[in-house]
């Protein structure tokens, strides 16, 4: 199993940014995925989750109505994309699953916002 971040970078709040998670090494379509973010001195927490089919979402309260977490399971990438951005998202964004009961963890993407 692996799994790929990208699209971090700095961006000044309010902006908008689009992670991607490209997976490979399992069936992508039968699994469903979730990101997580680690600010500086704090623990890792969920941030959103999507189904395996897409069906069905879920957000922490605090991105609620600002990030979207979709997939294609055509192209086996799940998205995270953050509007409104504020300071206070500023973390490491890590993609993540479970497969046959054991988790599997991207290598992260910074994210800042900063003006």
């Amino acid at each position: 199993v692996q799994l790929v971040e990208s699209g971090g970078g700095l961006v000044q709040p309010g902006g908008s940014l689009r992670l991607s998670c490209a997976a490979s090494g399992f069936t992508f379509s039968s699994y469903a995925m979730n990101w997580y973010r680690q600010a500086p001195g704090k623990e890792r927490k969920l941030v959103a989750t999507i189904t395996s089919a897409g069906g069905s979402t879920n957000y922490a309260d605090s991105v609620k109505g600002r990030f979207t977490i979709s997939r294609d399971n055509a192209k086996n990438t799940v998205y995270l994309q953050m509007n409104s951005l504020k300071p206070e998202d500023t973390a490491v964004y890590y993609c993540h699953t479970v497969v046959m009961r054991r988790h599997y963890w991207g290598q992260g993407t910074q994210v800042t916002v900063s003006s």
